[in-house]
C-alpha cells in the first residue's frame, strides 16, 4: 500500500541531521529569566537549550516560565539533563523520544556539544510531504479544555496549566468556535512587573517563655520581587481569530501541510457546523510514524 511504503521508506532514511535547526538560539549559565523570555519572544519560539562551557546542561520552556512566574535565574527554571538525540539518528527514533518523554525539542548534540536542535515542527514537516492518506480521526486526543471568550485571560493561563495544555479553543456563547489560544500567545501578552514586598520579623525569642506576641519588637523587611504578569484581560482581546480547523476524516498529510505552513501545533476539529468536536495536536500526528 502507498501510505505503508511511504512510512517504511521515507522516515528511516530521514536523519536528523538533515530536518534539524543548526543555527540555534541558546542561553549559558549562569543567566536569567529576562534573557530567555526575551529569546522566546523575539523568535517565537517555545524553548531554548542551557549550556554551561559549551556543553548541554538544561532546557527551559514557556511552561516553565509560566509556572514559576517569579523565579529570576536560569539554573532555577531549566530542566537538567535533557534528553538529547545525535545527528544521525532518524527521525521515527526521534519520534519515540518526543512521545515517550512527553516533550517538543530535542537538542541535537555531538560529544555534549550543540550541533542543532530538533523540534515537533521539524517532523511534522517532514510528515507533510509523506503523502499519508490516513485520517486523523483515530489519533486524537480523549481530553479537550474549552474556555469561554470572555474569560479573564490570567485564569485561561492558569486553566491551561493545571490542565497541562499547551493551547485552548475559544467558545462564544452559542457554544460555536471563535479563536484559539497557545502559550506563546500568553507569553507574548505577559510582562515582567517588578514590586517591592514588605514582611514583619519578630525580634523577640521563642525560648522565653515570658515574652508576649504583642511586647516583642518587630523590624521590616523590604525586598523587590520581579514576575510575569499576565495582563487583566479578556481571551477575546488577544486570542487567534477564525483558526484554521480540521475535521475527523482529514488527511494526515494534509494536516501536517496546514500546521507546516501556518506555523501552528494545534488545530480544533469541528463539525460541518463548526460545532468544536476536538483538537487535533502536532504530536498526535507523530503517533503515525511509530505505530508503523
Amino acid at each position: 500500500m502507498k501510505i505503508i511504503q511511504g512510512l517504511k521508506n521515507v522516515p528511516k532514511s530521514t536523519i536528523i541531521q538533515d530536518i534539524m535547526v543548526k543555527d540555534v538560539a541558546y542561553a549559558t549559565l549562569p543567566g536569567s529569566r529576562d534573557e530567555v523570555l526575551n529569546i522566546l519572544k523575539d523568535k517565537k519560539i517555545s524553548g531554548v537549550p542551557i549550556l554551561k562551557g559549551g556543553k548541554v546542561t538544561g532546557v527551559v520552556s514557556r511552561t516553565d516560565l509560566l509556572k514559576n512566574p517569579e523565579e529570576e535565574q536560569i539554573a532555577m527554571l531549566m530542566t537538567r539533563d535533557p534528553v538529547t538525540v545525535s545527528p544521525d539518528a532518524n527521525i521515527v527514533d526521534a519520534a519515540k523520544l518526543l512521545l515517550e518523554n512527553n516533550i517538543r525539542r530535542l537538542p541535537v548534540v555531538t560529544d555534549g556539544n550543540l550541533a542543532g536542535m530538533v523540534t515537533i515542527a521539524d517532523i511534522i514537516a517532514s510528515i507533510a510531504d509523506l503523502d499519508i492518506t490516513e485520517q486523523i480521526g483515530p489519533y486524537l486526543d480523549d481530553g479537550v479544555v474549552a474556555v469561554w471568550s470572555e474569560t479573564p485571560l490570567p485564569l485561561v493561563a492558569r486553566i491551561m496549566e493545571l490542565s497541562h495544555k499547551k493551547a485552548v479553543p475559544i467558545l462564544d456563547s452559542d457554544l460555536e468556535l471563535v479563536g484559539i489560544i497557545s502559550e506563546l500567545d500568553v507569553i507574548n501578552a505577559s510582562i515582567i512587573e517588578d514590586s517591592v514586598e514588605m514582611s514583619d520579623m519578630s525580634a523577640g525569642s521563642d525560648d522565653d517563655e515570658w515574652t508576649w506576641e504583642s511586647m516583642r519588637d518587630t523590624m521590616s523587611i523590604y525586598y523587590s520581587v520581579s514576575r510575569i504578569k499576565v495582563p487583566d484581560i479578556v481571551v477575546k482581546d488577544i486570542m487567534i481569530k477564525e483558526p484554521i480547523t480540521a475535521s475527523y476524516i482529514s488527511e494526515v498529510s494534509d494536516c501536517a501541510l496546514k500546521m507546516k505552513r501556518a506555523r501552528i501545533d494545534q488545530m480544533p476539529v469541528v463539525n460541518a457546523n463548526q460545532k468544536l468536536l476536538g483538537i487535533l495536536k502536532d504530536r498526535d500526528l507523530l503517533k503515525v510514524l511509530v505505530k508503523h
